[in-house]
């Protein structure tokens, strides 16, 4: 049956994180498309994988016959994570934006998980795996918008899941869900709310699109 590994990396829980909230409708609805399927979760907030270290680093790039007893311990952990990735049928990343890019924790998993020779390069392991990221932000930054140049995440995510690791990346983008906590973007409530209906929409659909496309 199908796999969804399922990586949250925002600091709130779902009531108060849209990216956790709209990630749990797209997995609510893959469960009920694949019954008998696997959820991997991993929680990146309440469960951080460990930053690269030297050892991990340099290990990546080592005959593991040569490795330290510290290079072998830190790159069993790479091993453990790029091997969940490897084994899923789809990818489900809450990516929220922090201080306009992604939290450090997701930043730390990708760096686990980004193995040249392996999960990258001239034919990545887990080339064409379907993800879909759900970026949330609290204000807007799409095109024509004041902040189109602040947008660091769906950017540097599509140069590390789609260029580096050739996934096949598709987005849902909750935005401006500061609006109903900031006054000074009162006005903005009713934008705020028609996106995240339309995120809402987009991950019970984009669920159920993925489990018609993996079972042809």
């Amino acid at each position: 049956m199908a796999t969804l590994l399922h990586i949250d990396s925002s600091v709130f829980p779902s009531e108060a994180s849209s990216s956790r909230a709209v990630a749990d409708a797209f997995r609510k609805t893959w469960q009920e498309q694949h019954p008998g399927g696997t959820v991997i979760y991993r929680d990146l907030a309440a469960n951080p994988v460990p930053h690269i270290t030297a050892h991990a680093h340099t290990a990546g790039f080592a005959d593991p016959a040569a490795h330290s007893a510290e290079q072998a311990a830190a790159f069993a952990e790479r091993v453990r994570l790029i091997e969940e990735v490897e084994q899923a049928d789809a990818l489900l990343i809450g990516a929220p934006m922090y201080n306009y890019t992604i939290p450090s924790t997701l930043k730390a998993w990708l760096d686990n998980v980004i193995l040249f020779g392996r999960t990258a390069g001239e034919n990545p392991s887990a080339k064409g795996t379907p993800v879909t990221v759900v970026a949330s932000r609290g204000g807007s930054y799409a095109p024509g918008t004041p902040k189109e140049p602040f947008e660091y995440v769906q950017n540097y995510l599509r140069a590390i899941l789609s260029d580096t690791l050739a996934l096949d990346l598709d987005f849902i983008v909750p935005e401006l869900t500061m609006a109903p906590h900031n006054p000074a973007m009162a006005q903005l409530v009713p934008l705020f709310e028609a996106s995240r209906d339309r995120a809402f929409e987009e991950a019970a659909y984009k669920a159920k699109e993925l489990a018609e496309r993996l079972a042809a």
